[in-house]
């Protein structure tokens, strides 16, 4: 619905739309994801790895062989059929992973954003120079980021304001290493109009290119206007927000994102004309920032619904409801108040406790004292909701809790926490941690982090504390058999 400006609604019409129309050309075909440029062209990921188009067209946007022209509907490319992954697009160019890592580019080639010196391309082309495989792409106006398996991150096409982050503002007609990154550990980036962000498996954010906007978030020093290399945000920004977990960005404005760990969404840059600086929001996540500043969002946003609310919401509002309770739980002289039915559905723990010949089915109150109570009612809130709200210091008890109670999901779901905190200064006290309380998983998986980060780790303080002669050899061999020393 809406805007039907150069067919981009995909609809047998040149009409507005005023209310909501089917694509019936899509119809009973499973879509993936949508991109959007600023044409505006369209172009549909299906789930089975089909690429359609439709929209604006002008400089072969829409990648239909030896086309210009603006179909009204959205067309298959037939050159991108059954192997693509992701979909990406900058003002008039587009992107499109395989599943292989190959990237495919096609569109206006003003500044090499599609690689070599064709002003224009309809014909969907490989990027031949990138030889390691591809998990990672994003767009800006006119250029390109991507991110390897082995986290190493390439960009190309326009640089005037040093958006590419190689050091220097040359336009670049093909992908060129940031080696200012080399042994960072990339999970993520994104692409403003004329800047770049990139997050961290530690929760760092670097950024570089344009900052006419702030939407670099350096307010102070040579950074204050264009940056060309990776940086950081200011200090005394950077330590408010913490530890990132998320980030957006959008190739049509000059805006800024990201989400931390603890749930605090921020937003710097061109917020409705204004420079801003990093600023916590009292948005609960990324969308509503983009809805609000905006006109353009980061990524489809699936709406429902409901006029009721959920079963799941009515067990998270009962939850420490002493309105509706049957029982209630002391821990460390505070109280808690639940549900014996919900607790026998949800535990199998409780489910013996309550038997009918036990002692506590009778009981209206009950004393536990072998855990927190930060901790229990952690617990007790997870078997409400599914959620475990606990700060990764408590998370090993937990964790002792769960093995007592044989909670094999809670398990799983600490283990996942404890996994997003991992950092080069705790990841030796978790490993050690792992091998003592048998959590392979985890011990594997802070393993692999060292290994990636093996210099940081290192030199770190922590790694003292691998003061145990047979878990230091056990540490080392494998390090060394991971090629962690060579020369």
């Amino acid at each position: 619905m809406g805007d039907n400006t150069d067919d981009c609604l995909g609809i047998d019409s040149s009409s507005n739309v005023l209310q909501p129309k089917k694509l019936e050309s899509l119809d009973k075909i499973d879509i993936k994801t949508f991109a959007y440029g600023s044409g505006p062209h369209i172009l549909a990921l299906t789930e089975d790895g089909k690429v359609y188009s439709w929209g604006y067209n002008e400089n072969g946007e829409l990648g239909h062989l030896g086309n210009y022209g603006e179909p009204s509907l959205p067309k298959m490319i037939h050159d991108l059929e059954n192997k693509f992954v992701d979909i990406a697009c900058g003002s008039y160019h587009s992107l499109a992973l395989t599943k292989d890592g190959e990237v495919y580019t096609w569109g206006l080639n003003n500044y090499g954003q599609i690689g070599g010196n064709n002003e224009r391309q309809t014909i969907p082309k490989k990027i031949s120079t990138l030889a390691n495989k591809v998990i990672c792409i994003a767009c800006g106006q006119n250029f390109n980021m991507v991110v390897t398996k082995d986290r190493k991150i390439y960009s190309w096409g326009s640089n005037n304001v040093g958006q590419l982050g190689i050091g220097n503002y040359t336009t670049q007609d093909s992908p060129h290493l940031i080696s200012s990154l080399i042994g960072v550990v990339i999970v993520k980036v994104v692409c403003g109009s004329h800047h770049t962000l990139v997050l961290t498996d530690e929760g760092t954010l670097y950024v570089w290119g344009s900052n006419s906007y702030r939407q670099l978030g350096i307010i102070s020093g040579p950074g204050k206007t264009n940056v060309c290399s990776p940086a950081t945000v200011d200090s005394a920004t950077g330590k408010e927000m913490g530890k990132i977990s998320d980030i957006a960005a959008v190739h049509t404005s000059n805006i800024s994102v990201a989400l931390c760990t603890s749930g605090c969404v921020y937003v710097w840059g061109n917020c409705n004309g204004k420079k801003c600086y990093p600023t916590a929001t009292l948005f609960s996540n990324i969308h509503e920032v983009f809805a609000c500043y905006t006109s353009v969002m980061h990524k489809p946003l699936i709406l429902c619904v409901n006029k009721q609310p959920s079963i799941l919401e009515c067990l998270s509002s009962a939850f420490n409801d002493p309105s509706t309770s049957d029982l209630t739980i002391e821990v460390e002289e505070q109280v808690i108040h639940v549900h014996k039915a919900i607790l026998k559905i949800r535990s199998s723990y409780f489910r013996i406790m309550f038997k009918e010949n036990w002692a506590e089915n009778n009981q209206s109150i009950i004393q536990h004292n072998q855990f927190s109570y930060v901790v229990y009612k952690a617990f007790l809130k997870y078997l409400y909701t599914g959620i475990l709200d606990l700060p990764i210091e408590n998370v090993f008890e937990l964790l002792d809790l769960a093995n007592a109670y044989c909670e094999t999901d809670l398990k799983r779901h600490c283990i996942n926490i404890v996994k997003q905190e991992v950092t080069v200064k705790n990841v030796i006290p978790l490993y050690n941690s792992a091998i003592k309380k048998n959590m392979q998983e985890l011990e594997k998986f802070c393993f692999e982090f060292a290994l990636e980060h093996m210099t940081a780790v290192s030199m770190s303080e922590t790694f003292a504390e691998l003061d145990d002669v047979s878990t230091l050899r056990t540490f080392i061999i494998k390090a060394a058999s991971a090629n962690a020393f060579r020369t």
